[in-house]
């Protein structure tokens, strides 16, 4: 979930608005956003956001913390046309003010000169940023990328453009450090292209559905090859996928590919169809997940059917693709993933396309970003092998000097999470989301104390073990009579105070439950004085 923050000159340049996805330790949560509390408080002084490109961790909070912003967008095409479906579910999406760049672009956005350089990903349009400011040499931006021989959507990366700005001379590259352990090349669409086509051909008379990215264009025109040279409609199963070719279409990718409706998919022999799905992370909403629990109104799955995974595991995701991959194969159909066969490749350089990268740009100073903190500091160790004098390993929040003077570290600003719960946006460390989250590992208990004016108990305590006790333990006895010995136990003054009737009848119950199950429940004490 990408936000990065460059300062000139007394104003601030915005690289990426991103999102990220809840996992496990959220429950309820879907969506997770960095908080950007730290330059909203500056926002006077932020002149423009500028996208490199139009995957989710790289735009996905705009629709959510643009409001707060209120900044020009600078985007190209494909990117922008993105951008501009998700602000329709907004009411404000009007309101936004997006400049389009073409690519190889460059435009100035208050002090900063802004240049785009054409790189491949898994996505169209993914561009580094070449950033120009204050007499300064320029810093290098790579956003997402990789060197891609033959993406067959978009143009090649334009190595020759990176080579003269390094012989310009580079100040510094922030990049991208995902597949840094990764020995050798990610590898080329094209070569999945050629796979794939094979692995489906093994598939004469059943169903193929295959999982993937909505937004790896370059793998539905791949999925539609796919389908014509096998004999095959390709059909799209998922919103998103749809959104996303009409976003390519816009802006003339994926031209003379037709893709059959879901509705029409039903009806089309078994053998005569390849369903391209959403859901390769095991998403509760995507077609995939809904197609096993036979809740999609149009296409079904059944024995002898196969499901390919064209696509990568993101970290986080392991128990829920493993769950919708457990049902597949219960139900007797083939699942292929690409620790099966050669039917993906990422968008991220591996460890050649780094030292490559660095040949090109010959950097004073790296500062690795995307990725975990063992890849961060990996990416620099790499850095140093390549001859940069300077490479920093930096954690979310910290603030780089890059010019004047030598680069370092020199601040720390505030760098939280806000999280998606239902309409509102709330801080990951919100007191809901951890008594949720409490609820969900530890269970919860409400003990109601029915008291007279004096502080006498008029009947036995009542209590609800939610997720704590079954209906009959006879543990639920032992907690009551915990519970009236703890009121009588107080003294006569303070059973006549409600605040301290309830505070002792918590402690006593939890030190009960910890004791004897090695659990701290979610304690609420209810106290009723009656006449």
């Amino acid at each position: 979930m990408n936000l990065n923050l460059y300062r000139s000159q007394g104003k601030w340049l915005m690289v990426d608005l991103g999102v990220t996805f809840g996992d496990d330790s959220m429950p309820g949560i879907e969506v997770v956003m960095p908080d950007p509390s730290f330059i909203v408080e500056r926002k006077d002084e932020l002149v423009g956001l500028v996208l490199t490109h139009a995957h989710e961790d790289h735009l996905g909070a705009v629709p959510y913390l643009w409001q707060q912003l209120r900044c020009p967008i600078y985007a190209t095409p494909f990117t922008a046309s993105v951008l501009r479906r998700k602000l329709e579910d907004t009411d404000f999406g009007r309101e936004v003010e997006i400049t389009i760049v073409p690519m190889s672009g460059r435009f100035d956005v208050g002090p900063f000169e802004i240049e785009l350089v054409t790189l491949t990903h898994s996505i169209p349009e993914p561009n580094a940023l070449v950033i120009r400011t204050g007499g300064a040499k320029p810093i290098l931006h790579t956003g997402d990328w990789k060197f891609d021989p033959d993406p067959l959507v978009g143009p090649t990366s334009d190595e020759a453009r990176l080579q003269e700005i390094g012989e310009e001379g580079v100040l510094a590259l922030i990049g991208d450090s995902t597949n840094v352990f990764r020995a050798g090349s990610a590898g080329s669409e094209a070569d999945v292209r050629k796979n794939m086509i094979e692995l489906v051909a093994k598939y004469k008379t059943n169903r193929v559905a295959v999982a993937c990215f909505a937004s790896n264009v370059a793998r539905l025109e791949t999925m539609a090859k796919v389908a014509e040279a096998n004999g095959r409609h390709p059909a799209l199963i998922g919103r998103s996928l749809w959104r996303m070719t009409a976003s390519a279409k816009e802006n003339g990718y994926l031209q003379g590919i037709d893709f059959v409706s879901e509705h029409d998919a039903g009806f089309l022999p078994k053998d005569k169809v390849l369903l391209i799905c959403t859901g390769s992370q095991g998403e509760p909403r995507a077609a995939l997940s809904r197609i096993v629990s036979d809740s999609h109104p149009h296409v079904t799955l059944e024995g002898g059917d196969t499901v390919i995974f064209s696509s990568r595991v993101i970290p986080g995701n392991e128990k829920s693709i493993a769950r919708v991959q457990n049902a597949l194969i219960r139900r007797n159909i083939e699942v292929v993933t690409a620790t099966n066969d050669d039917i993906h490749v990422s968008g991220h350089p591996a460890r050649d396309e780094l030292i490559r990268m660095y040949q090109h740009v010959r950097p004073e100073v790296a500062i690795p970003v995307h990725g975990e903190s063992r890849h961060l500091i990996e990416h620099a160790k790499l850095a140093r092998e390549c001859q940069v004098p300077v490479a920093l390993s930096i954690a979310n929040g910290d603030v780089v000097r890059l010019h004047p003077g030598p680069a370092e570290v020199v601040d720390e600003v505030f760098a939280g999470r806000l999280a998606v719960d239902g309409k509102r946006l709330v801080s990951l460390g919100d007191p809901v989301l951890r008594d949720r989250n409490r609820l969900m590992h530890s269970g919860a208990i409400v003990m109601t104390i029915v008291l007279d004016k004096a502080g006498k108990l008029r009947t036995d305590p009542m209590g609800s073990f939610q997720g704590v006790l079954e209906g009959e333990d006879p543990m639920r006895e032992d907690i009551i009579d915990i519970a009236a010995d703890a009121v009588e136990g107080l003294r006569a003054a303070d059973r006549k105070d409600d605040a301290a009737v309830a505070e002792a009848v918590r402690i006593a119950v939890r030190r009960a439950i910890n004791a004897e199950l090695g659990r701290k429940p979610v304690t609420d004490v209810h106290v009723v004085r009656l006449a």
